[in-house]
């Protein structure tokens, strides 16, 4: 026990250095927090379902009786809302890291990219417990030095890896790996990749702040109570199980895995299956509304996982895009340049680069760009997968995740090189 405590000084010790190094910019929370009284009464660019509605009855929501704006802003896609809710819960009550650790990555996100609207939830779920009141205390004193080992361990892994999807370093990624299993490590960069969706259709639909999220405290969060694993290993779960059957099913149906079998990122995620699953059940829900095709959505990924230098999935959106018979010739010239993109599929691009950049700083105008080429629906539905890859190109590159064997053929097919030449080239 005296050697695992003085490891855990040693590591915060370490951590304490970085941050002190390490001079990039962040949003204050008093900044944040003045940002999100201008909030309260702007216009959404999606219509907000009524608490009411349909779509919003019967959600699994964080408090009973108050329905957040991020549940209503899906009205467009009324089957994803509640699926949403469910998730949005599990990212934080769900898994073996703490709630009130993953709120604290949340909000150091929200402050990278200075986002009022993730903010102002986050700080108000933090002051619901002790616990978090305190880790609160040490965000709004940008004093994460005085946080325990493995809490600086999280927030600045979702720091590094938010800012740059290459971000954490070997070093880093092994100081963080003395203070977490590989499960937690998956928990880890899920909750980061969560994060960086969840403020990315809270910036691009502009959600306007709700009055109670601002004035009212929390009076109960209607979830199970965070239990600390016991167990010093990842114990394989009855739900791991479960959702290692349902994988090995789904990867029978050919449609579904592009002759890769189960693919690695599906691997990873089998880690964690409680939220992952939760996660899988939103995602899936989503992609059933094609008032956008699945090309332009393909042509959409490849930018954002191009413009992030993301291997993984560029190979992926590489392999799914000659899956759908875009000629070789296309693809050649999207490495170099939008030139041989239609109108509407550049409108797409275009957006889903400027919200990859910096979502914060999208404009009313930018959005309506997209609702003139696709309606409000099918600007929904980009918006959306702009978020799908700000989350998988930080869960695949960021953990290192191997491509599968076809997505490096049809990659290398198609440009006669590999990925990795291929970029030197670019640059």
């Amino acid at each position: 026990m005296k050697l695992f405590i003085t490891l855990s000084l040693i590591i915060a010790a370490s951590f304490a250095t970085s941050f002190a190094q390490e001079k990039t910019s962040l949003t204050s929370l008093e900044e944040l927090n003045q940002a999100a009284k201008q909030k309260l009464d702007t216009r959404p660019n999606v219509p907000l379902a009524a608490e009411t509605a349909d779509v919003c009855s019967g959600a699994d929501v964080l408090e009973a009786g108050k329905i957040p704006n991020y549940v209503r802003g899906l009205a467009l896609l009324p089957e994803a809302a509640k699926p949403f809710a469910g998730a949005f819960k599990a990212y934080l009550y769900g898994g073996s890291i703490s709630p009130e650790t993953k709120m604290a990555m949340g909000l150091r996100i929200a402050q990278v990219y200075g986002s009022a609207y993730p903010a102002v939830h986050l700080q108000r779920l933090l002051r619901a417990s002790d616990k978090g009141q305190k880790l609160l205390a040490l965000l709004q004193a940008n004093d994460l030095a005085s946080m325990s080992a493995s809490e600086q361990a999280a927030t600045r892994y979702a720091e590094l890896l938010t800012r740059d999807i290459h971000g954490v370093g070997e070093a880093e990624f092994q100081k963080t790996r003395a203070l977490f299993n590989d499960s937690q490590i998956v928990e880890l960069t899920m909750t980061t990749c969560f994060f960086n969706y969840f403020l990315r259709y809270c910036e691009g639909a502009n959600l306007p702040v709700e009055k109670w999220a601002l004035d009212e405290p929390v009076a109960k969060v209607a979830a199970a109570k965070y239990e600390p694993p016991p167990a010093r290993v990842a114990l394989v779960s009855d739900d791991e199980m479960s959702a290692v059957t349902e994988t090995l099913n789904a990867a029978k149906t050919p449609a579904n895995n592009w002759n890769i079998g189960i693919a690695n990122s599906q691997r990873a995620f089998l880690l964690v299956p409680g939220i992952s699953g939760m996660w899988r059940g939103y995602t899936t829900t989503t992609r059933k509304y094609e008032s956008v095709s699945r090309e332009i959505k393909l042509h959409v990924s490849f930018a954002i996982s191009m413009a992030n230098g993301c291997r993984y999935c560029t190979l992926h959106q590489v392999l799914g895009l000659r899956r759908l018979g875009v000629d070789p010739a296309k693809l050649m010239a999207m490495a170099k340049d939008d030139s041989a993109l239609t109108e509407r599929e550049r409108t797409a691009v275009a957006f889903a680069r400027k919200i990859t950049r910096d979502p914060a700083k999208l404009t009313k105008e930018d959005y309506a760009a997209l609702v003139s080429e696709f309606k409000e629906q099918g600007a929904l539905e980009v918006l959306l997968q702009c978020g799908n890859f700000a989350y998988m190109n930080r869960f695949t590159d960021g953990l290192r995740l191997p491509s599968e064997d076809e997505a490096i053929k049809t990659y290398q097919e198609t440009y006669g090189r590999s990925f990795e030449e291929v970029r030197k080239t670019k640059r």
